[in-house]
């Protein structure tokens, strides 16, 4: 029993300094201590069962050992999966004018400005409460930073460029293609060019805008053109988004943007080359909402941040759609209970929100839709304060963490039980802290 006692403490110790050493590779000081020490604390009543001789030591041995096995089989039983879990289906259509991002391109005096706040009036003083603020990447915000403001700007600026380039000519040469054949392909292509992962849905009415409402697009009426949506999505880098809210994030989410958007161009080229129409959606000039499109794609849930959460990056990826006519195979939903329920017994987005625009309530009824919906007003004013794209929420959640062994080995278990689910949220505000101070920018940032 001794023997067993020590081996499984050293077992412990081990782990757990695997894990601390993993830490320190992913730049997570502050976790790799806290689980160092847990790997002195922790393995602490096997060893001294193990060595020191007393009354009823074997007795306590068994207990120690029976008590770890019932707790690992507790955790690895399968509770709490809701097989029976369905994605909602939007009933209405989203109007891209009640948008933040289009609210922000209207110019005071304008017929577009004075048309929407007489039609929506209501907004009129939130708007301008923004408004007087010093903006989105402009001097004066508090996250401002020359360098990595340009950085950003160019980033924004070249995506600006390709935006004609969403649409084209498409070859009179029609290729034949078989479904299944192609649909490979174009995954594992698309994988090629950089994205993370690729799903394809049929595209419903509610994926698309009612109306425009950017640049040339504004008031455009859209209806659905085409019978197929391919959504992917590519990686933010971890560091980058870690020192959120400074410039690095919305240094990473221009960058992104833009990565994303030349694979979603490349992509609906090479369509309309064999002969099909196809239609890119990149940063700026999007027909559809993004997020629907992906999650119906089967990459992810749409969690309480009001983002797609994927299995492997949580809402640290960013997301782009090719809309097309070439035959396709769908990919079924993910319909992902664990994912929605973490998101209700987490809320570290929430507490770690500095706009307070993240509910900690259940999900609501909102247009005949039961969801979370953020406070996108709260939000966008925070933008234009910080002079970034914030990104907390993104860099605090769990999911958040890299896409490797030991986070993987957790996330598996966040999907098998509801009680591992609570264990896994324990453990993350215990080694990183429930409300995670931003990491310093990348040294290699440093002018």
């Amino acid at each position: 029993m001794a023997i067993i006692l020590i081996s499984f403490s050293v077992l412990i110790f081990v782990i757990l300094s695997i894990a601390a050493i993993i830490s320190i590779i992913e730049k997570e000081r502050q976790a790799a201590k806290r689980i160092f020490i847990f790997s002195f604390f922790i393995p602490l009543p096997y060893l001294l069962t193990g060595i020191i001789n007393f009354n009823y030591q074997f007795d306590t041995g068994i207990i120690l050992l029976g008590l770890t096995v019932v707790f690992i089989v507790i955790f690895i039983i399968p509770l709490g999966r809701n097989r029976k879990y369905q994605q909602t289906i939007p009933l209405k259509r989203i109007d891209e004018r009640d948008t933040m991002f289009s609210r922000n391109e209207l110019k005071s005096g304008s017929d577009n400005f004075n048309y929407y706040y007489k039609k929506n009036p209501d907004k009129k003083a939130i708007d301008d409460a923004w408004r007087n603020k010093a903006g989105l990447l402009k001097p004066g915000s508090t996250q401002y930073n020359p360098f990595y403001f340009a950085s950003a700007d160019a980033s924004f600026e070249t995506i600006e460029a390709l935006r004609d380039e969403v649409d084209g000519i498409v070859n009179p040469n029609k290729t034949v293609v078989r479904p299944k054949e192609i649909t490979s392909y174009i995954k594992n292509w698309t994988k090629k060019l950089g994205a993370i992962d690729v799903g394809i849905t049929k595209l419903q009415d509610y994926h698309i805008y009612t109306t425009g409402g950017r640049a040339e697009r504004y008031g455009k009426k859209y209806t659905r053109q085409h019978e197929f949506a391919i959504a992917f999505t590519v990686e933010m880098d971890k560091e980058m988004v870690g020192s959120a809210p400074s410039g690095t994030i919305v240094m990473e989410s221009g960058q992104q943007y833009l990565e994303s958007g030349k694979i979603a161009i490349q992509l609906a080229k090479f369509i309309r080359n064999i002969g099909y129409e196809s239609r890119a959606h990149i940063d700026g000039n999007y027909e559809v909402v993004c997020p629907l499109v992906a999650r119906d794609a089967g990459l992810g849930e749409i969690g309480r941040m009001g983002l797609l959460m994927t299995p492997k990056l949580g809402p640290r990826v960013r997301i782009a759609v090719v809309n097309t006519n070439l035959p396709l195979n769908v990919d079924a939903p993910l319909h992902d209970y664990s994912m929605i329920d973490f998101c209700k017994k987490c809320k570290k987005c929430a507490d770690s929100c500095p706009g307070k625009a993240i509910s900690f309530e259940d999900m609501k009824n909102i247009g005949e839709v039961k969801r979370w919906q953020i406070n996108q007003e709260a939000c966008f004013s925070l933008w234009c304060t910080l002079g970034t794209d914030c990104g907390r929420c993104i860099s605090v959640c769990p999911f958040s963490h890299p896409n490797n062994l030991m986070h993987n080995i957790v996330r598996s278990g966040i999907n098998n039980s509801s009680l591992f689910r609570n264990l896994a949220l324990m453990l993350d505000d215990a080694i990183y802290g429930r409300t995670p101070p931003s990491a310093k920018p990348p040294s290699w940032l440093d002018v």
